[in-house]
């Protein structure tokens, strides 16, 4: 699936604050909630419950928080790039200010993997993060999702 298709400019957040993981997923949910039309409160807390699992920090400063919803009819996903990284208890130990979030519906098992593997795969990318690091506005950081995997399908 290419980027383009499951995000929009509008669910690309540029140097958000938040001074921890917990702060992180607060903000993640509010914007959620505007995107999805679900509380806030509901969102955090199934967000939380899937960071118990275990964290969702997969290395190099970046985390793919994701979860499986009933109430959802469809995927939503958000990109947010931190304003300072924090500790997101990453496995690599290293402070996290790329997030990515997937939230699909409960019965998108395959679709969910799948976008897990491509999203990862994208973001193992240093030259990519690298420029989303570097990116002044949220529109730059879409086209760079966007363009990157509409290059990576083709």
């Amino acid at each position: 699936m290419n980027l383009a298709e499951l995000i929009k400019p509008e669910t690309v957040f540029l140097d958000l604050a938040a001074g921890s993981k917990k702060q992180a997923l607060e903000e993640l949910s509010k914007r959620a909630a505007a995107e999805t039309g679900l509380e806030t409160r509901f969102l955090f807390d199934i967000l939380v419950d899937r960071e118990r699992l275990g964290p969702t920090g997969i290395g190099k400063g970046i985390a793919i928080p994701h979860a499986k919803i009933t109430e959802l009819q469809k995927i939503h996903s958000l990109f947010i790039r931190l304003e300072k990284p924090i500790d997101y208890e990453a496995f690599d130990e290293q402070p996290v200010d790329l997030l990515f979030a997937i939230l699909v519906p409960e019965n998108s098992e395959s679709k969910h993997l799948t976008l897990l593997a491509q999203i990862s795969r994208l973001l193992r990318d240093d030259d990519i993060c690298s420029r989303l690091r570097q990116a002044r506005r949220p529109e730059k950081l879409y086209s760079i999702l966007t363009n990157t995997t509409t290059r990576q399908a083709a």
